[in-house]
């Protein structure tokens, strides 16, 4: 194993709701003993602003040297930062490649914000990015991901997703909620039902404390597992992306983008179809 500090990444554009996401990052940095990196994309928008308040390139990197300096002495973890010029769309993915980044933070208001970091613009973070994203809209970190809900429907579950839930498990020391869609005809209930079955199997081989639940038959499943997660308390959302998609892109389902941007705020990881190298039973 390297002996490096895995590192938890946030893009900032400043705005209020990143202060979120920089506290659900702290607070993985602090319980993990992770690195944290802010990083500014110098885009459009960072050199209009500049234009318009009259001030150069290095206010940028005073304001991200100053708010890593703050992090780094209010919470005694290791923080840095980054400035690149770029697009938010690619130049994100880019840095989180080059730094070996193991997870992003990202803020966002939800698909229908104000912030430069929404909507669309956070689905293409997504797909660009080698490590898990966690998005986060107006909820804080509280005390880590105790319970982890994971809702799986008829498509098949690559061993890289199930790989990664038990990865996360074990540094949370989650329950992980395994919720099924209710599917309406038989065949698809069927694979459904192999996909739990698998899972907890694999998470019986691994030790890792679950619970299985099936949605009700009626009702639209994003608003189901949202409702689920709420009753259950969920801390994290764990949403498999599109693992028949060719690598390095991806692809986040229909149902997968309504909860990423649920209205009950719950934060939300994405987890890609890349090879995480850990031993996992079964496997």
């Amino acid at each position: 194993m390297e002996n490096r500090k895995s590192i938890v990444m946030v893009p900032t554009d400043f705005t209020e709701v990143i202060e979120y996401a920089i506290e659900h990052a702290v607070g993985i940095c602090k319980m993990q003993n992770y690195k944290l990196t802010l990083l500014h994309v110098i885009d459009k928008a960072t050199k209009t602003y500049l234009k318009k308040e009259k001030l150069t390139g290095s206010a940028i990197h005073e304001r991200l040297e100053n708010k890593a300096n703050e992090l780094a002495e209010k919470h005694g973890i290791i923080c840095d930062y980054i400035a690149r010029e770029g697009n938010i769309f690619s130049t994100i993915g880019e840095v989180a490649k080059e730094i070996g980044a193991n997870l992003l933070v990202l803020g966002t208001h939800g698909k229908l914000g104000l912030q430069r970091i929404t909507g669309s613009y956070a689905l293409k973070v997504i797909e660009s990015s080698p490590a898990p994203v966690i998005v986060v809209q107006t909820r804080g970190f509280r005390e880590g991901y105790k319970n982890i809900m994971m809702p799986i429907d008829d498509t098949t579950e690559s061993k890289q997703k199930v790989k990664w839930a038990i990865h996360i498990a074990r540094k949370f020391k989650s329950v992980v909620h395994i919720y099924g869609m209710n599917a309406s005809d038989g065949e698809r209930k069927s694979k459904v039902k192999a996909n739990m079955e698998q899972i907890k199997k694999f998470f019986n081989q691994n030790e890792i404390t679950h619970t299985d639940r099936y949605a009700e038959k009626t009702g639209g499943f994003p608003k189901q597992v949202e409702d689920y997660a709420k009753k259950i308390d969920a801390d994290l959302l764990l949403i498999m992306t599109n693992p028949d998609k060719v690598l390095p892109n991806f692809i986040v389902g229909q149902w997968e983008e309504e909860i990423l941007f649920n209205d009950s705020m719950i934060p939300i990881m994405a987890i890609n179809p890349v090879e995480l190298n850990i031993v996992v039973g079964g496997f």
